[in-house]
């Protein structure tokens, strides 16, 4: 059964305002009914994402990454090691680059779209 994607996306537009109150209503760090907003929120995206998808071959530009305690801690882990890795990496430049012939270029292309 195909969902209408309009349908998902009215769902979806009350599930994000439904999360938003429920963020703005919180009692207490552990609010059951900011965690229960959240899973609606999820799900209602997940539904439109595959119905836009089903109905016109597109999706949003949005991805949801898996809710797993232990994976986020390892995933922590490593940005804290990369963070290391910054800080010993030498960021100055060698004399030979700058007398180099060929500039660098430096535009964004981002900045005319």
């Amino acid at each position: 059964m195909t969902v209408d994607p309009r349908a998902a996306l009215d769902r979806l537009i009350a599930a994000l305002e439904a999360h938003f109150n429920a963020v703005q209503a919180r009692h207490g760090e552990d609010d059951p009914a900011v965690d229960d907003a959240y899973d609606v929120l999820a799900d209602a995206f997940e539904v439109y994402d595959d119905a836009l998808g089903t109905v016109y071959g597109e999706a949003t530009p949005f991805y949801l990454g898996e809710e797993d305690d232990e994976e986020e801690s390892d995933d922590e882990d490593e940005s804290e090691d990369d963070d290391d890795d910054l800080d010993e990496t030498d960021w100055s430049e060698d004399e030979d680059d700058e007398d180099s012939d060929s500039p660098t270029d430096v535009t964004d292309e981002t900045a005319e779209h």
